[in-house]
């Protein structure tokens, strides 16, 4: 078993739930207030809240606090697991698949 599956774990728990995978897709954007996370949800901002922290104990997200206001950022590389462990999924023959369209681009290109 690879030595970051904690890590993984932790990832996957935390992007399993839909509210959390829309809080991602929207920081990946940019950094943004919990108000402005909660905004498309139905959902208290203790609810919204709870969520962040799941997020942030799986190190996908940080968050600061000035004042009375909350800014929430996506942890740079924090996905990166996910791929790395996608990567190590593919089967043989993508990989062949892979080298034979490098191959063929190689080619075309040197007869052009």
């Amino acid at each position: 078993m690879p030595k970051y599956h904690d890590r993984l774990d932790a990832v996957l728990r935390a992007l399993a739930d839909p509210t959390r995978r829309a809080i991602v897709e929207r920081l990946a954007i940019s950094p943004a207030v919990v108000s402005e996370l909660a905004a498309p949800f139905s959902m208290a901002l203790p609810s919204l809240l709870q969520h962040v922290r799941v997020l942030e104990d799986a190190r996908v997200v940080t968050s600061q606090k000035v004042g009375r206001v909350r800014t929430v950022s996506l942890r740079p590389g924090s996905l990166d697991v996910l791929h790395l462990w996608l990567g190590e999924q593919r089967t043989p023959a993508e990989h062949q698949a892979d080298r034979l369209g490098i191959h063929l681009v190689r080619t075309t290109t040197k007869e052009t």
